[in-house]
């Protein structure tokens, strides 16, 4: 065995694994994955460490038995409000001794123009999590995408580098990092959370064309732009999955579990007119009987929550990413992403067909139970399949199989594994 790779998405609603497993032909086999209901956790952000200990508990010994291996290491993703980024650049003379001298470009020059784009005031509470560049530019000649591998060995006197940083709250990873080693494992690197998605279901066009990754979880919606292989803006937007079940309790005056009872099997946000007079039975609450509605209701109440949620998405990316028009995919995962109609709703509100719903690469046929065959690739197992993808060459080297509680540095190059394949759509969304 070459190595085990356990991706944990800790969520608001629920919590997911995925473990992975290397072959002799260093391709990643999914081999468990398990899927329990969150506690504790508000908008991504844990408020009951007692709680999300025991759901983390139940969600990987789960996956441990579908896998048939006692894991020690694990990968978790962060996301939500605890989550903020900045664009910053950073200009070094590749001579070292400062004499302005012509120089090739080496690891050392590189390293040092990322140390400048890092020298910016962070927040009290926040500490860094990546580092991506998104440019390099030596005597004002730009190398992104293809042409980057041409930049080591080029001459030049100055260089300058582009990155986006993404910051998490130092509590909220103080709080994912004790409830792991709680729990006897050894937590191996922090991924943001869209980052371990876009890894999961992105090709590598999509990347390079631009493309945004909109994760539609319980408490948060996570956002990424994307545009020459790089992260240009990330955002968490504070409203969710648990607000359109909020809606529907509110509007039929019935329990919140209930509510999110009937959104799981009966919800949708786009209707065709031969199901708007299918029925829905509410089931009685207390001394109440049960009572009817339609879907084209039930349709009504979570569309127009669902149609705010993007829409503050739209406006968010158009403001802030610095972008006009996008020619790749917007690309939807997390649970929201199940819902019947996302796909349909999305097109409408950014007034193009280039949506689709994040889908997992084939990473080999296993049976989930009662999750479904190849329940790893739905869109709600994104970001922990991501995780997985994106830590392959952690895995390489044998792990011990004792578990400890000691921790291991952050896997930095979080793009390294990404996927081409799928043909681009060219479609202005803007």
């Amino acid at each position: 065995m070459s190595g085990i790779i356990v991706g944990l998405d800790i969520g608001s609603a629920f919590i997911r694994v995925a473990i992975g497993e290397l072959d002799f032909d260093n391709n990643i086999r999914i081999i468990g994955v398990a899927k329990s209901p969150s506690k504790g956790v508000n908008n991504g952000v844990i408020i009951n460490s007692s709680a999300v200990e025991a759901c983390v508990k139940e969600a990987l010994g789960a996956a441990e038995q579908m896998a048939g291996v006692d894991v020690s290491y694990v990968y978790v993703s962060i996301g939500g409000s605890q989550v903020s980024s900045i664009n910053s650049s950073g200009q070094i003379g590749i001579d070292p001794s400062s004499r302005n001298r012509r120089m090739d470009v080496g690891e050392n020059a590189k390293k040092r123009a990322i140390d400048a784009a890092e020298a910016i005031n962070y927040p009290l509470e926040k500490q860094k999590l990546h580092t991506i560049p998104r440019e390099w530019i030596v005597d004002g000649i730009s190398y992104k995408n293809e042409h980057i591998k041409d930049l080591i060995g080029t001459e030049g006197v100055r260089l300058e580098v582009k990155v986006h940083i993404v910051m998490a709250s130092i509590t909220a990873c103080k709080k994912i990092d004790d409830t792991i080693m709680h729990l006897g494992y050894q937590r191996s690197g922090r991924t943001l959370k869209t980052l371990a998605a876009a890894v999961a279901t992105l090709p590598r066009e999509d990347m390079e064309l631009g493309s945004i990754l909109i994760d539609l979880g319980g408490g948060t919606t996570d956002v990424m732009v994307i545009y020459d292989s790089a992260p240009v803006y990330t955002v968490s937007i504070p409203v969710g999955g648990w607000y359109v079940t909020n809606d529907i309790a509110q509007v039929k005056g019935i329990p919140f579990d209930v509510a999110e009872d009937i959104k799981i099997k009966y919800g949708c946000c786009w209707i065709d007119e031969s199901e708007e007079d299918e029925t829905v039975t509410i089931p009685g609450v207390g001394s109440r009987p049960p009572e009817e509605t339609s879907r084209f209701e039930l349709c009504q109440i979570i569309q127009s929550r669902m149609d705010e949620i993007f829409s503050m998405i739209k406006d968010s990316v158009r403001k802030h990413s610095g972008l006009t028009s996008l020619n790749g995919s917007i690309v939807l995962t997390g649970g929201g992403a199940l819902m019947y109609g996302i796909v349909e709703l999305a097109q409408s509100v950014w007034r193009t067909t280039a949506v689709r719903k994040g889908k997992a690469p084939n990473l080999g046929d296993l049976d989930c139970g009662p999750l479904g065959r190849n329940a790893y690739r739905q869109p709600d197992f994104a970001t922990a399949v991501g995780l997985v993808l994106a830590n392959k060459s952690g895995a390489e080297a044998e792990k011990p199989s004792k578990k400890s509680n000691s921790r291991h540095e952050d896997k930095k190059d979080v793009f390294g594994g990404l996927k081409s394949g799928a043909k681009s759509f060219w479609k202005k969304i803007f």
